[in-house]
């Protein structure tokens, strides 16, 4: 099982606005309305520096350690696990599966934030985005997690996120996707991106597997 993280895991929206306003206050920008900044959470910053502001790339890369100037001070703990996961991952992990994280977020500060709250002990591996950008899509990360950790039986891994670049991603890696609606993604996106199965719930992830 592999998980993506903020709005799989936990809320993150909190910590990744406050530190998406800090980044674009270093360039003189202001955002009025931090409902901006939904479509935000999830993608590679990156990405959404170039997509919303016109950035280049160096400039988005410079937006980016910003960015994590924030959140590796405050952001990481401006966040809470969704109800119900612990109880998620401790059932999967009782019932044999393994579970990892593929995540878009660095991998140290995914695995500073798990262990912030504890969920660290239930994962088999961390896997996350590199620090230089030269792993950061969702499918590149995908890879790397199963590379790592020779898996090959593709058939028996799914992915489990909330946005379609966690579907993009794990489509492009071969595997099937289970979509949640309580994250930062809606139905409609979901939907047309590709996933096998989309869920309400915490609780209803369970059933797909």
């Amino acid at each position: 099982m592999l998980f993506d993280l903020d709005g799989t895991l936990t809320d993150s929206q909190e910590g990744i606005k406050n530190a998406i306003k800090y980044s674009l206050a270093s360039f003189g920008i202001t955002v009025k309305d931090d409902d901006q900044l939904r479509p935000w959470l999830g993608p590679p910053l990156v990405d959404s520096l170039m997509k919303y502001y016109g950035f280049d790339r160096d400039k988005a890369i410079e937006g980016t350690l910003k960015f994590r100037e924030y959140y590796n001070r405050r952001g990481y703990s401006e966040n809470k696990v969704y109800p119900g996961i612990e109880d998620l991952l401790r059932t999967l992990k009782q019932r044999g599966y393994q579970l990892m994280t593929a995540t878009s977020k660095p991998e140290a500060a995914a695995r500073r934030i798990l262990q912030h709250f504890g969920l660290n002990r239930y994962f088999a591996y961390i896997g996350g985005a590199a620090l230089d950008e030269s792993r950061v899509r969702k499918a590149d990360v995908i890879r790397y997690v199963l590379e790592t950790n020779n898996i090959t039986r593709l058939s028996e891994v799914m992915m489990i996120g909330d946005r379609e670049h966690d579907v993009f991603g794990a489509k492009a890696t071969g595997l099937e996707v289970i979509g949640v609606l309580y994250g930062y993604g809606d139905r409609e996106e979901l939907e047309q991106a590709g996933a096998d199965y989309i869920v309400e719930t915490v609780g209803d992830i369970l059933k797909y597997l």
